[in-house]
């Protein structure tokens, strides 16, 4: 069993669009979608300290979501069963990027993870019913240091007329009204 992965830099310094080797016989499927050495190779987290997961119905929209300093994580999300649209958006003072975003399509059927490092904001659009969405995430959850951006704030559109969204979510502020506390430094 190789570590292979291929690993694609996105448009967003340190986002990283991760395709694990799957490996398919008669039984199934098997894939693995963390291995520390070659993380760490490739500048990303080597240590994770908590794992989440969501069932979102079609339609939910999640996010905007991150931890502000010095609870600040990365993540790694990656999808067992549906399908979302990922959404990145990049929250580092100074970045040549600062407000700008990507989406990907994360799957069951595509085995598409993405690696979020400190200083960008994550939600995702579920594009069915019971998408189970994994968090791996490099600090433990602070309710006093999560933050959130309005999710129709940043120019995303969406595709979804009327989306399922929490109270809380509803309450972030725009991108436009947000102090970020995130600094980009380059490596």
């Amino acid at each position: 069993m190789g570590n292979h992965m291929k690993i694609t830099q996105t448009k967003l310094d340190g986002v990283l669009i991760l395709n694990p080797d799957v490996f398919s016989d008669e039984r199934g499927i098997f894939v693995k979608p963390f291995h520390k050495d070659t993380f760490i190779e490739s500048g990303m987290s080597g240590v994770f300290e908590e794992s989440f997961y969501s069932i979102s119905n079609k339609d939910v929209i999640r996010g905007m979501h991150f931890q502000t300093p010095p609870q600040d994580h990365s993540k790694l999300i990656y999808v067992l069963s549906g399908a979302i649209t990922d959404l990145i958006l990049d929250l580092r003072i100074g970045s040549p990027t600062y407000g700008d975003f990507v989406s990907v399509e994360l799957s069951v059927k595509n085995h598409t993870m993405v690696y979020i490092p400190t200083g960008f904001a994550h939600g995702f659009l579920s594009l069915e019913d019971n998408s189970c969405t994994v968090y791996m995430q490099s600090t433990m959850r602070s309710a006093s240091h999560e933050g959130g951006i309005s999710t129709d704030s940043f120019g995303m559109n969406w595709g979804v007329t009327n989306p399922i969204r929490s109270a809380r979510d509803k309450t972030f502020p725009s991108l436009k009204d947000f102090k970020s506390p995130f600094i980009y430094t380059t490596k």
